[in-house]
């Protein structure tokens, strides 16, 4: 398993755009089509990486909760689908599915989306504002597959509460740590 960390992107950046497959509903969706009202949180995971596995359930929850607060939740896999089949598009929508995810699990095929948001690892998250502004990007909380730590999705859970309440940015902002995006050799 390798551990690479989230590349940080500065926060107060606004979210790009963009317009990709969900695996979900077979529709193209852009960004402001999903958004939330109060905040969205788009997580970039795929179906593979024990990371991703490891938190699915947090995730799904945190999901399901929280649209009813008014944070839309939008999950992009921009894995290389040839050298990885195992994340391919009808293999998304099963974990969707398995999963009971409440958002669209989107497909970034030609991973300019993961570019555009400096996407490093699988889960990698991002909080913005009502107005797509950036104010979070690190890990879920601090468990990882293997050490022990209770899955509780404190660090993303903070960030949308505190976002719901007062609109300030949480300070202590560490890193997600997962596997990296599988990118296209040709990218």
């Amino acid at each position: 398993m390798s551990r690479t960390p989230s590349n940080m992107l500065p926060l107060g950046t606004t979210a790009p755009d963009f317009n990709l497959l969900d695996t979900v509903s077979d529709k193209r969706l852009s960004l402001q089509d999903i958004k939330g009202k109060k905040g969205t949180v788009i997580l970039f995971i795929c179906n593979h990486c024990p990371f991703v596995i490891h938190v699915n359930p947090e995730i799904a929850k945190l999901g399901e909760l929280y649209k009813d607060k008014g944070i839309g939740f939008i999950a992009i896999s921009s894995n290389d689908v040839e050298n990885y089949p195992q994340d391919a598009p009808h293999l998304m929508k099963e974990v969707a599915q398995k999963q009971f995810y409440s958002f669209p699990y989107l497909y970034d095929e030609t991973q300019e989306v993961a570019k555009a948001y400096d996407a490093a690892c699988t889960p990698d998250f991002y909080l913005f504002d009502e107005n797509l502004k950036l104010v979070y990007r690190g890990q879920l909380d601090d468990s990882r597959p293997g050490n022990g730590k209770p899955l509780t999705g404190a660090d993303l859970r903070n960030a949308m509460e505190s976002l719901l309440n007062d609109g300030s940015i949480i300070s202590n902002q560490k890193p997600s740590i997962g596997c990296n995006i599988k990118w296209k050799t040709n990218s």
